[in-house]
C-alpha cells in the first residue's frame, strides 16, 4: 500500500520521472545525491526508496536526531553525523560496511543546502576503504527527473575519479537554481 501511495504522489501528483536503474544485485554501495538545495530533496528520496523497494539509510546532521524529530529520523533510516567536531566518520562508516553483509548509505556530498563549488570527499574515501561502488543520483528539478547512473568503482586516482563525478553532476538544477552545484560553471 505504501508503494502504491508513493507512486501516486511521485509520478501522478508531483509529476516526477525516474531514469536509470537501481542496482538491486549489489548488496553494498554508497549512494550520493546531488544537488541538495532544498528540504524537498528528502521527501523525493524517501518516495524513491519506497517505489524502488530498496533498503537504504541516509546520513544527516546530528541535530535532526534530537527531540522532537529524532525518533522519526531513525525510523526513516537516518544515521546521525556529528559535524561540530572532528570524528573519524570515514573510518567508522568503513567499519560499518565491513561488518555488514548489506549496506547502502546515502549522503549529500555538498554537506549543506547552500551553494558549494566543491563536494566533500568523505563518500569517496568510504567507498575506497570499504571497496564498494559509488552510486550517483541526481535530482533534476528543471525536468522533474531523478537520474541514476551505473555504479562507479573508485580507482584510487582521486583527481580522475572526482572529475568524472563532478562532470556527472555539474549543471543539474536543484529546486533552488542559485544553490545548485556548479550551476554557473
Amino acid at each position: 500500500m505504501l508503494k502504491w501511495l508513493s507512486e501516486l504522489i511521485f509520478f501522478k501528483i508531483a509529476g516526477w520521472k525516474l531514469e536509470g536503474r537501481w542496482p538491486k544485485e549489489l548488496p553494498k554501495m554508497i549512494t550520493i545525491a546531488v544537488p541538495h538545495t532544498s528540504y524537498w530533496d528528502f521527501p523525493i528520496g524517501i518516495l524513491m526508496r519506497r517505489i524502488l523497494d530498496v533498503d537504504i539509510q541516509w546520513a544527516g546532521k546530528d541535530s535532526l536526531f534530537k527531540f522532537p524529530f529524532g525518533g522519526i529520523s531513525k525510523w526513516l533510516g537516518g544515521v546521525p553525523v556529528v559535524r561540530s567536531k572532528s570524528t573519524n566518520f570515514v573510518q567508522a562508516l568503513v567499519n560499518v560496511y565491513e561488518n555488514n553483509d548489506k549496506m547502502n548509505i546515502c549522503l549529500a556530498p555538498e554537506g549543506t543546502r547552500a551553494r558549494v563549488d566543491k563536494l566533500k570527499t568523505g563518500f569517496y574515501y568510504v567507498a575506497l576503504g570499504a571497496k564498494v561502488p559509488i552510486f550517483m543520483v541526481k535530482f533534476d528539478f528543471k525536468n522533474r527527473t531523478v537520474w541514476m547512473r551505473e555504479p562507479f568503482y573508485p580507482t584510487g586516482d582521486f583527481d580522475v575519479d572526482m572529475a568524472l563525478i563532478d562532470n556527472y553532476f555539474a549543471g543539474t538544477q536543484g529546486k533552488h537554481i542559485e544553490k545548485s552545484y556548479k550551476m554557473n560553471d
